[in-house]
C-alpha cells in the first residue's frame, strides 16, 4: 500500500449526487432540481457524517459545472455565531450577482444551529431580501434549534444515519482502491463503530491501514479505542449476576488497560442494553442509571467514582428485580 498524507474522507468524498451511497430518496429529490434548473432555500438536518455537506457541494458542482467555485460559498456558523457574520460576510455574498451566466448563487451555511437567535433573525431577513440573487442551503444537527421563520422558508431534508449496507459498500470500495485486504469481521467492526456515520468508518479504515495491509476486526477495535460487543455483553452479564468485584475488574481493564473513554463505554453499554433480552422494568432502571452517570460526567464529575457508582446501582437493581437470589 502506498503511504499518503491524503485524508481519505476528502479523497473519497463523492463528487456528484449519483456517487453518494445511502440517502437515495433525498438524492433523487435533489437531482430533480438539476433537471428543472430551479432551487428553493434548503435545510439539511441530521447527525454528523451522513452526507449533508457532501450533498450540498455535489449539488453545486452539478448545478454550475466549471463555474461552481465562483457561485458557491461555504461558511461554518460555529466559527462566528453572532449577528456580525450575517450582516457582513453572508449579506455581502448574497447581494452580488451570480457569475458565468448563472441565475443565482448558492451559500451553504454549515452548523447553522450554532447561530444565535438574533443572528438567525438577521439571516431570515437576508434570505428574503436577496432571494433573487442567492439561494441558501442550511445544515444543522438539530432542526429544533432553527427558528420557525427560517424553517418555513426552506424545503427541509432530514438525513438519516447511513444503514450498515451503505457503509460496508463504501468500505469495500475504498479498500479495493487502496489495495488493502479487509476481513468481514473488520467490516462488521467499522459498521458497529460508525453507528451510521461514514466519516467514523472511513477514519477507522485509514487508521488501521497505516498499521497493516491486512485489516482484522481486533485491529479496528484497538485503534479506535472501542470495546468489542462481546466484551460489553460480558460486562453486563457480570453485573446482572451481582458479582460487583468481578465487574470492577472488567471495568478497570476496559477503562485503564484498553484506554476506552468512560463516555464511549456508556454509549456502548446503552446500545447493548437496548437489545438485551432482559426484564423490561430492569432494562428501564439500568438505562436510567446510564443516563444519570452520563449526565454527571458531562457536568464534570470524577469519572472513576461515577463509573463505580454506576456498577453499584446496576447490581442493586438486578438484585431487586430478582436477576439473582438475595445475598447471591
Amino acid at each position: 500500500m502506498e503511504e499518503s498524507t491524503t485524508i481519505w474522507i476528502e479523497k473519497y468524498r463523492p463528487r456528484t449526487l449519483s456517487d453518494m451511497v445511502g440517502q437515495k430518496d433525498i438524492v433523487s429529490r435533489l437531482q430533480s432540481y438539476l433537471q428543472t434548473k430551479t432551487l428553493p432555500h434548503l435545510l439539511f438536518t441530521g447527525s454528523a457524517g451522513i452526507g449533508k455537506t457532501t450533498a450540498a457541494v455535489a449539488l453545486a458542482r452539478e448545478f454550475y459545472g466549471d463555474t461552481w467555485q465562483m457561485n458557491f460559498r461555504e461558511l461554518n456558523a460555529s466559527d462566528e455565531r453572532g449577528i456580525d457574520v450575517v450582516r457582513n460576510q453572508i449579506k455581502q455574498f448574497a447581494r452580488t450577482t451570480a457569475l458565468g451566466g448563472a441565475s443565482f448563487k448558492i451559500l451553504f451555511l454549515d452548523e447553522a444551529d450554532a447561530l444565535t437567535p438574533d443572528a438567525q433573525a438577521a439571516l431570515r431577513r437576508t434570505m428574503e431580501n436577496y432571494a433573487q440573487n442567492c439561494r441558501f442551503i442550511l445544515s444543522c444537527n438539530y432542526s429544533s434549534k432553527i427558528i420557525d421563520p427560517i424553517q418555513s422558508r426552506c424545503a427541509i431534508y432530514r438525513f438519516r444515519p447511513l444503514d450498515p449496507e451503505a457503509i460496508a459498500e463504501e468500505i469495500r470500495r475504498i479498500a479495493s482502491a487502496e489495495k488493502i485486504s479487509v476481513s468481514p469481521d473488520a467490516i462488521d467492526a467499522m459498521v458497529y463503530i460508525a453507528q451510521g456515520d461514514m466519516r467514523k468508518a472511513i477514519n477507522a479504515l485509514q487508521g488501521a491501514a497505516l498499521l497493516s495491509d491486512d485489516i482484522s476486526g481486533e485491529m479496528v477495535y484497538a485503534i479506535t479505542s472501542n470495546a468489542r460487543p462481546d466484551e460489553i455483553a460480558a460486562l453486563i452479564d457480570v453485573v446482572l449476576a451481582g458479582d460487583f468485584e468481578r465487574a470492577e475488574g472488567v471495568l478497570h481493564e476496559l477503562l485503564t488497560g484498553r484506554g476506552i473513554a468512560p463516555n464511549e463505554l456508556l454509549t456502548q453499554c446503552y446500545r447493548a442494553l437496548v437489545a438485551a433480552p432482559i426484564d423490561r422494568l430492569l432494562k428501564v432502571e439500568l438505562i436510567s442509571h446510564l443516563g444519570e452517570a452520563d449526565f454527571r460526567l458531562s457536568e464534570g464529575a470524577t469519572s472513576d467514582i461515577q463509573m463505580e457508582a454506576l456498577l453499584a446501582r446496576c447490581v442493586l437493581s438486578a438484585r431487586m428485580h430478582g436477576a439473582l437470589p438475595p445475598g447471591g
